[in-house]
């Protein structure tokens, strides 16, 4: 997994959950699988497992060749 290209990744999620009031950080990578928090209004929104499943891991696995899933913390 190439840690540009996902830290490329992540900058455009950031992007769009600032625009929200919240934010994303990388905690760990292990085994092609990505452990990030949100935080800010992210972290207690309703609507973040969604978020989570829906564009965060969609987008990690679309630009990110090697990522096998995303695990919120």
């Amino acid at each position: 997994m190439d840690p540009r290209r996902l830290d490329k990744a992540l900058e455009r999620i950031r992007e769009g959950l600032r625009k929200e009031g919240g934010d994303i950080e990388l905690v760990d990578v292990k085994d092609g699988v990505v452990y990030v928090r949100l935080e800010g209004e992210c972290r207690s929104c309703m609507m973040a497992g969604l978020t989570m499943k829906n564009w965060v891991e969609k987008t990690l696995r679309e630009e990110v060749p090697g990522v096998k899933g995303v695990r919120a913390l």
